[in-house]
């Protein structure tokens, strides 16, 4: 199956017609055998549902082949990214729980990681346990893009809990975001880390 480093190199979220335009002509290259192609597909599906064509996405997702583990986590989890983008978060909670499950019984880890994160969009009524769950599974991940999910998590946990006023607490998670983000993260993330604690010093210091 295809490393993650492999589909990093062919997305960009930033322009998902042009990831769309990219996953097209990789699945048409001989040099991915056909559950690569199926992965490739799933990631294609994600592209098109990133532009608001749901419905296509799905009946994509429907002819993919998920005879091979990885793709059917793969499938599961789109069709939960498909379903909240939709406004169904609910019908997506059950399909994102049976990724999570499943990308961990084959040491996905990763894509558990991903399943949990996506849990704590589409659940938003237990979102802080879904990514209190996300952090403990990406702590102990074995491979370091996995840990990488580390940075977003802490800021996405600070973001939820600044947002009920919970300022110190979300301090400590935005801290935690930008000593992840100086161990792995990109520059772009460690800036993110580092403007997330000043916004939420400047909240701090104006108090209640």
């Amino acid at each position: 199956m295809l490393d993650q480093k492999t589909l990093d190199h062919l997305w960009n979220f930033r322009d998902p017609a042009a990831s769309e335009a990219t996953f097209r002509a990789a699945m048409s290259e001989k040099a991915y055998d056909a559950d690569e192609r199926a992965e490739l597909a799933t990631q294609l599906g994600r592209a098109i549902s990133l532009q608001g064509r749901f419905e296509e996405a799905d009946a994509l997702l429907d002819d993919i082949d998920d005879d091979e583990p990885t793709v059917g986590v793969r499938i599961l989890l789109e069709r939960g990214r498909v379903l909240n983008s939709g406004g169904r978060g609910a019908m997506a909670v059950p399909l994102l729980e049976q990724a999570a499950e499943l990308a961990d019984h084959l040491g996905e880890e990763f894509l558990a990681v991903d399943a949990l994160h996506m849990l704590s969009i589409a659940d938003a009524a237990n979102a802080e346990v879904w990514m209190r769950s996300a952090l403990e599974y990406a702590s102990t991940a074995h491979d370091e893009r996995t840990k990488r999910w580390m940075i977003a998590l802490h800021v996405s946990l600070g973001e939820l809990l600044q947002g009920k006023k919970r300022l110190t607490e979300a301090m400590v998670e935005y801290q935690l975001a930008e000593q992840w983000a100086e161990r792995l993260g990109t520059e772009r993330q460690r800036v993110m880390a580092r403007h997330a604690i000043t916004e939420c010093g400047k909240a701090l210091a104006e108090g209640p």
